[in-house]
């Protein structure tokens, strides 16, 4: 396996088979794909290139959101349309688009400069997308081969479906409770909300999280047992090194000194604590 790692010629890049551009922010990814773009419209690339040129359906381009998708397929457009101009003869500061049109035979300019017009005119129909509006077309499209329904709906956030499933793993797990066992359920989720929120962060590990060994409401009661002995270890810790006198020294001093008001923590209150 080769692992080397090459510095990224945008007219030389092979538009057959398989490989990875790596780059981070700012580093002109959307520059580079659209002039890869261009040599796929024009054929261009010798023997790693296409058999024929292609037009902007039958490019796939997929990014992240819908913003970057509009974005890309505007920022195509205007360099099929630069490159047009070029091969037809106008001045451009572009070296790269320059060393483009120098690779290509003279007698081929003016074909370029056709397919590139047309891919222009063409971009509303062009092959960019999210990936999951990719998906989206495809499984609508090949409904028998998937096993998909012929008209699904995309759904771009699960927090609506999440927020039912808790609604209704509350409503048929706890609702029905008594009211003792209900308030050892409530005291750790007070509402279908508060239980989706902490249980939230755990969707996406599914796979590696045990089958619970019993029911909700017997893990709650275990870690509500788990919980007070813990307390009564800490309480009885805190008996046995004085703790409590020491803190209860400290505020008798702090009361002598008038660092609180008393009305609102006297004796009988810090007695209590």
């Amino acid at each position: 396996m080769n692992n080397r790692i090459n510095r990224l010629d945008p007219l030389s890049f092979p538009l057959q088979g398989k490989a990875l551009i790596e780059a981070s922010a700012g580093t002109g990814k959307t520059f580079t794909l659209a002039l890869l773009y261009l040599r796929l419209v024009i054929q261009h690339g010798g023997d790693q290139a296409y058999r024929r040129p292609l037009l902007p359906p039958e490019i796939l381009v997929v990014t992240f959101t819908n913003a970057a998708t509009a974005e890309l397929r505007e920022r195509i457009r205007a360099r099929l349309v630069e490159a047009a101009g070029v091969f037809q003869g106008e001045a451009s500061d572009d070296t790269l688009l320059q060393a483009l049109m120098q690779q290509l035979p003279a007698d081929q300019h003016l074909r370029a400069a056709r397919q590139l017009t047309l891919a222009a005119q063409w971009m509303d129909e062009s092959a960019i997308s999210t990936i999951h509006a990719w998906c989206y077309r495809m499984l609508k499209e090949h409904a028998f081969d998937s096993g998909s329904a012929f008209d699904p709906q995309l759904e771009t956030s699960e927090q609506a479906w999440q927020q039912q499933a808790s609604e209704d793993y509350w409503r048929c797990a706890y609702s029905q409770l008594p009211v003792d066992e209900l308030a050892l359920v409530v005291d750790c989720w007070a509402s279908p909300d508060l239980l989706l929120k902490q249980v939230k962060p755990c969707l996406d590990k599914l796979a590696y999280l045990a089958n619970p060994p019993g029911s909700a409401l017997q893990l709650i009661q275990r870690y509500q047992q788990q919980r007070s002995a813990q307390l009564d270890a800490l309480k009885a810790e805190w008996r046995a090194q004085d703790y409590i006198g020491q803190l209860q020294r400290v505020f008798d001093e702090a009361a002598k000194q008038k660092a609180f008001q008393a009305k609102k923590l006297n004796t009988g209150h810090r007695a209590g604590y």
